[in-house]
C-alpha cells in the first residue's frame, strides 16, 4: 500500500493512493466499515494495515490528486537520522573512505516538509545542497537486531532530500546545525509498505536540478546494506515505530563539486526513486 498525508482547505487527514487516485480515511472507512484512526501514525503502527489489506478490494480511489496538498507522511517522528558517506562514489568525491560504522547526524522533526513544499533557505546561508535518500520507516521496536532479521522491522519507504548547508557544516566542523533548518527534509510523497518493494537495496535514485540530471545511481551501491544499518544502530539506540533512517546520497551533490553550483533562490529540485514516486520542491532564500 502507498499511504499519503494530506491536507484540504485548512482540513488534515491521511488515505491511500492507488493509479494516481486517493481514497481518504473516510472514504476508507465507508467503503470497508473498518473504523480507521483519526491519526496516521495510529493507522500506520497500531494493526490496522492488515485489516484494511484484507478489505482492499472495498476500497473507492475516487479522488485526484491535485485535490490535495501532500504533507509529509510522518507528521511526529521519535527520531530522524541520516547516513553520511555511505555511498562509495558519493564518499570519493569528498576524498573520504567509507566508514564501516554508521557515521550519523540526527534531524529535528521541524525539517520535515512534504512535495511542493519551498525549502525555505536565510539568505545568509551561501552553500544550499541537496542529498537524494532512501528513507526507511521503521515499524516496530527493535533493540540489539541481528543483520537476518533486521529487514522484518522495516514498514516501509519513501524519498527524503538531506538537505545541507554546507559554509555551515564546514564553519561548525560538524553536521547538525547545517542540517536542521526548518523545510530541509523535504520527504514523501507518500510511504510504500514493503510488500510493494520488490528490492529496496536495487532501487535507481535520481536528481534533477532545474531539469538538469545531477544523480543518477542505485541503492546497491551503499556501503552499508540496509540489514547492516539497522542492526548497527539498534546497538547503539532502541528503534521505535516511526523512527526514519536516511540512507545516504550517492555522487553527485554540489560540495566539492565545481561543475554542479549550489542551490539558488527558485531553483527546482526533482527527486525520483524507483517504485517510490517523485518529490518536487523549489528553494526560497529569505531575509
Amino acid at each position: 500500500m502507498k499511504i499519503v498525508r494530506i491536507r484540504k482547505k485548512e482540513r488534515e487527514t491521511y488515505g491511500l493512493i492507488q493509479d494516481g487516485k486517493i481514497a481518504t480515511k473516510d472514504d476508507i472507512t465507508y467503503s470497508t466499515g473498518v473504523p480507521i484512526p483519526i491519526q496516521v501514525r495510529d493507522f500506520l503502527f497500531d494493526g490496522w494495515i492488515s485489516e484494511i489489506k484484507s478489505n482492499f478490494s472495498k476500497i473507492s480511489f475516487t479522488h485526484d490528486l491535485s485535490e490535495f496538498e501532500l504533507l509529509a507522511p510522518l507528521p511526529n517522528p521519535q527520531k530522524i537520522i541520516c547516513l553520511a558517506f555511505n555511498y562509495i562514489n558519493h564518499a570519493k568525491e569528498q576524498g573520504l573512505t567509507p566508514p564501516n560504522e554508521p557515521s550519523i547526524v540526527m534531524k529535528p522533526r521541524t525539517t520535515l516538509c512534504g512535495t511542493d513544499s519551498d525549502i525555505v533557505c536565510p539568505k545568509f546561508v551561501k552553500e544550499l545542497d541537496y542529498e537524494i535518500e532512501l528513507a526507511i520507516i521503521i515499524g516496530k521496536e527493535c533493540k540489539n537486531i541481528p543483520e537476518e532479521e533486521a529487514v522484518s522491522t522495516i514498514f516501509g519507504c519513501m524519498i527524503l532530500n538531506d538537505v545541507s548547508a554546507r559554509d555551515i557544516q564546514f564553519q561548525d566542523e560538524q553536521f547538525t546545525r547545517a542540517k536542521s533548518f526548518d523545510t530541509f527534509a523535504p520527504c514523501g510523497p507518500w510511504i510504500t509498505t514493503m510488500d510493494e518493494i520488490e528490492d529496496a537495496q536495487n532501487l535507481r535514485l535520481i536528481t534533477k536540478i532545474n531539469g538538469e540530471e545531477r544523480q543518477n545511481s542505485n541503492t546497491k551501491n551503499m556501503h552499508l546494506k540496509i540489514p547492516q544499518i539497522i542492526s548497527k544502530l539498534s546497538n547503539v539506540m532502541t528503534l521505535e515505530p516511526g523512527d526514519i533512517i536516511s540512507t545516504g546520497t550517492p555522487y553527485g551533490v554540489s560540495l566539492k563539486n565545481p561543475n554542479t553550483p549550489f542551490l539558488k533562490d527558485g531553483d527546482a529540485i526533482h527527486m525520483e526513486i524507483e517504485g517510490l514516486g517523485t518529490i518536487q520542491n523549489t528553494v526560497r532564500f529569505v531575509d
